[in-house]
């Protein structure tokens, strides 16, 4: 849901692959590993698509041609042309943004073939790496006996960049009123 509708944006994916995935570690039996890295990945791959056929088709509605001018568009397209494929993969791992890149990817006619194979190469690498870390720690007997703690910490931590960009917002509205 966090690329696939676009609008969940704040949706802290890594957090929930980190999370289960060190739940996995601790209740064994509960949720398997095995499982969980293929749902995690397809889930991925799937919403990265669907938000990449959502930018593609932009276009056909009238106010997305008013708001975006045809210039801003084709430097967009010049720039994935060029960088595309390190965008798509390593923009998988900032928050927020890779939220976007699918959408701009598909808005900029990003060739499909290109897309798929870097959004399939960054999510792997980003899936099985976020599941790695949260089953590694998992085993770690700090990390089992203080769980609740380090689970409630990390839902903070996750909060701070949209707490941040909300007071930034708010900041921002007030300078300008």
């Amino acid at each position: 849901m966090e690329t696939g509708l676009v609008v969940f944006a704040f949706l802290p994916g890594e957090s929930l692959i980190i999370f289960a995935s060190t739940l996995a570690a601790i209740t064994g039996s509960a949720l398997d590993i095995r499982i969980l890295i293929p749902v995690f990945f397809f889930a991925a791959l799937i919403g990265d698509t669907v938000n990449y056929e959502i930018g593609r088709n932009l276009h056909h509605l009238s106010f997305f041609r008013r708001v975006i001018p045809e210039a801003k568009l084709e430097k967009a397209r010049s720039y994935f042309k060029k960088h595309g494929g390190k965008t798509v993969m390593f923009g998988r791992f900032i928050p927020l943004i890779r939220t976007f890149i699918p959408l701009i990817s598909g808005t900029a006619r990003m060739e499909y073939k290109k897309f798929c194979l870097y959004n399939f190469l960054g999510v792997l690498i980003w899936v099985t790496f976020g599941s790695c870390l949260g089953y590694f720690f998992g085993q770690l007997d700090f990390v089992q006996q203080h769980f609740s703690l380090i689970f409630v910490l990390l839902a903070l931590i996750t909060a701070i960049p949209g707490v941040l960009i909300t007071l930034y917002k708010m900041l921002r509205n007030n300078v300008s009123a």
